[in-house]
């Protein structure tokens, strides 16, 4: 059995539930994942899956890569393919399985999602009625439970004393990025609560949380410092967060923590937002027009 989930974070974690239901529908098959490389050690972290491939996406250019790809598909013998990824690409994959199962919207496949609105569906309701149409009726919430780090390397504050931030996210939609000022204006507003202020994010995004340094020195940077397994641990023991519409805010809404998760009309939240027990939407165009005061009065800190 294969399971084809490519990316990106956000859609990785929302995807987390329907793992859960294909491995509980079928708990005696082998069933392996295709990927890209910075999900595998998460997914071979998880019960879901007993092989992992991470060749999911060779470059147009890579023929080498395609073709190891193509041996892949054709010598795995798969019997059913769950295609949770549902692009073009993926799609295009059939062509080198077509003697299996498959549940998608791939041309001609045996499971089709047919349903003309799927489009306008958030991903876990569209995926778990994609599932539904291939005979999975129970898909359960994200549950990171088994995703453990350990943090003393970070030398934290105490419990529930502390406030995440991600200032952060796609580098070519900066629509998307509530401005960083406000940020600097944020942490040090939490400062000033007595919270301290960390910062996460990827290696590019240093120039952020370098600007919010300027207007909240006592913020700690952990951009590019922390692994998935670590932002989850980390968000476990925050006493909340707030981020733009970006992958690790997914992981730290589905951990639990409270969260503020800021979305312009470069995105829409009916069809992407963060799940979890305690997310807070908010939505504006352009994002600047949402001032730090309102943003900090509906995070609800526990």
């Amino acid at each position: 059995m294969l399971v084809i989930k490519l990316g990106a974070l956000g859609d990785f974690v929302l995807a987390q539930g329907p793992f859960n239901a294909i491995r509980m529908h079928h708990p005696g098959a082998h069933i392996t994942l295709l990927t890209t490389p910075p999900y595998a050690a998460m997914a071979q972290a998880s019960s879901y899956f007993d092989v992992v491939w991470t060749h999911g996406r060779p470059p147009k250019r890579d023929l080498a890569g395609m073709w190891r790809l193509i041996r892949s598909l054709r010598g795995g013998r798969f019997d059913r393919v769950y295609d949770l990824q549902t692009s073009d690409r993926s799609g295009f994959y059939r062509n080198f399985i077509r003697h299996a199962e498959w549940s998608g919207i791939a041309p001609g496949c045996s499971h089709p999602h047919a349903n003309p609105e799927r489009s306008r569906m958030h991903t876990v309701d569209r995926q778990a009625e994609q599932l539904a149409m291939a005979g999975i009726l129970q898909v359960p919430a994200a549950d990171l439970s088994w995703l453990q780090a350990d943090l003393t390397r970070f030398n934290l504050p105490a419990a529930a004393s502390y406030v995440l931030l991600v200032p952060g996210g796609s580098a070519h939609r900066p629509a998307k990025r509530w401005p960083v000022q406000f940020y600097g204006e944020l942490a040090a507003r939490l400062q000033g609560r007595g919270l301290q202020v960390l910062m996460l994010g990827t290696g590019e995004e240093h120039a952020l949380a370098d600007a919010v340094e300027v207007l909240c020195p006592a913020a700690v940077n952990f951009v590019d410092r922390t692994s998935f397994p670590e932002i989850v641990a980390l968000a476990r023991a925050a006493a909340g967060a707030i981020g733009n519409d970006t992958g690790p805010m997914h992981l730290i809404a589905a951990a639990g923590c409270p969260s503020v998760v800021l979305f312009s009309g470069a995105s829409d939240p009916a069809l992407c937002a963060p799940q979890g027990a305690n997310v807070t939407i908010l939505r504006r165009e352009p994002l600047a027009a949402l001032a730090p005061e309102e943003v900090a009065s509906h995070l609800n800190l526990r």
